[in-house]
């Protein structure tokens, strides 16, 4: 009789690990970014449908790269967790962290179980508070830990040579079309160090607005209105003149 094959625990959960950081890496990346009246969040993606960035709740967004399948039912199950909590108890009482809790469960169960292969997706949890200060910006990568991020975070592809780039450049206060310039420059840097064109139709741009008098404060940047904020972001950098008009959701 032969002896089973045995494999450690511990080489067994790096092998998950690494199974799913293959997977992300092969998708590409994104970024979020604070600025002076919220928050933005910036990636390649040719797709209009299929989309990176979604609003959860008032002040809430969620961003994600990796599989779409996957990270498309944790999003649903995080607007149905918030819906719920709202309605149940208060609107206040919906949190980026309180979500990023219950993503860090789910995920962290995936993970360290043997009856089913890891997500393949990594997560960024946002909420826009009342002042820069009180923003919240968190990262979840597949095995459930929760990182608190400040400042700028880049998840996905090259995720690591981009986030090494944000930190020496992005700044406090910065203007939107500031911010939406660093996060076209990070995203256009190969892994060799070159630099390539994203053009504004491959670009999926979505802001959480503290300005915005609604409680529902993301709202999507794309069209004209996207290609003139570009436009800004290369000359004066003003941006308050150029998300004027309609609101896109």
């Amino acid at each position: 009789m032969s002896t089973p094959f045995y494999v450690s625990p511990q080489q067994a959960m790096a092998d998950r690990a690494e199974y799913a950081r293959k997977g992300i890496a092969r998708g590409r990346s994104l970024v979020v970014l604070q600025y002076a009246d919220g928050i933005v969040f910036v990636g390649e993606n040719p797709s209009r449908a299929l989309h990176k960035f979604s609003e959860i709740y008032d002040r809430i967004g969620f961003a994600a790269a990796g599989k779409y399948n996957e990270y498309e039912n944790l999003r649903i199950g995080g607007v149905r967790y918030a819906d719920l909590r709202g309605y149940t108890y208060d609107r206040g009482d919906v949190t980026a962290r309180g979500l990023a809790n219950v993503y860090a469960q789910t995920l962290g169960t995936i993970f360290s179980s043997v009856g089913e292969k890891p997500y393949e997706v990594e997560l960024v949890v946002a909420e826009v508070g009342e002042t820069p200060e009180h923003d919240q910006i968190y990262r979840l990568p597949h095995d459930g830990s929760i990182v608190d991020e400040h400042g700028s975070v880049a998840v996905g592809g090259n995720a690591e040579q981009i986030s090494g780039y944000l930190d020496q450049r992005h700044r406090d206060g910065m203007t939107l079309a500031e911010a939406l310039k660093l996060a076209v420059q990070a995203l256009s840097r190969d892994t060799n160090g070159s630099e390539r064109e994203i053009p504004a139709e491959r670009l999926e741009v979505a802001v959480l607005d503290r300005t915005r008098p609604q409680k529902r404060k993301f709202k999507r940047i794309e069209g004209r209105r996207l290609v003139r904020l570009l436009e800004a972001a290369g000359g004066s950098g003003s941006s308050e003149e150029t998300l004027s008009g309609g609101d896109v959701e």
